[in-house]
């Protein structure tokens, strides 16, 4: 139940992803119409907006990541074949990528507000709008990773007693 809702979650932000990333070709279009071609001014805000919009990319794009298994994942020995080790294996990236997740929830709340005392230089906008993706990203690696640590750990259990 849980891991569908989870499942069901990714997908919506798969679409928000989408949409930004659409979002994004507009700004950067006018940057590159305005800088290469002169028919348009060039308007500095749209490299703040861009920023804005591509952290914000990044950061979500990470927890579907998380939720897929796609990202944080460096293998530095081949995939192990039996069960023991397979759990070693995927226990150690998830206990590390919760570990790191919640770091930057913690810490993340700091730095969001750092970034609400401070405004950009074009746009005037408040910088906490990029800064506060940090503990919203690591509160999430930490939800997902979690989840999939134990629905690794409820796997391996699950063949130990089919096979006993």
């Amino acid at each position: 139940m849980l891991g569908q809702f989870l499942h069901r979650f990714c997908l919506g932000l798969r679409i928000l992803l989408g949409v930004l990333m659409g979002a994004l070709a507009v700004p950067v279009a006018m940057q590159v119409v305005s800088r290469y071609t002169g028919l348009i001014p060039t308007y500095l805000w749209t490299e703040e907006l861009a920023t804005f919009l591509f952290v914000w990319i990044v950061m979500i794009g990470s927890i579907v990541a998380v939720w897929d298994r796609t990202h944080f994942d460096v293998r530095i020995t081949k995939d192990a074949t039996s069960p023991v080790m397979r759990l070693l294996q995927n226990g150690i990236v998830n206990l590390s990528i919760m570990l790191f997740g919640a770091l930057f929830l913690f810490y993340g709340f700091e730095y969001t507000e750092f970034g609400s005392n401070q405004r950009s230089v074009m746009m005037r906008a408040n910088l906490a709008i990029t800064h506060v993706s940090v503990p919203i990203a690591g509160g999430f690696w930490l939800l997902l990773a979690g989840y999939r640590f134990f629905e690794d750990v409820a796997e391996f259990l699950n063949r130990k007693t089919q096979s006993s």
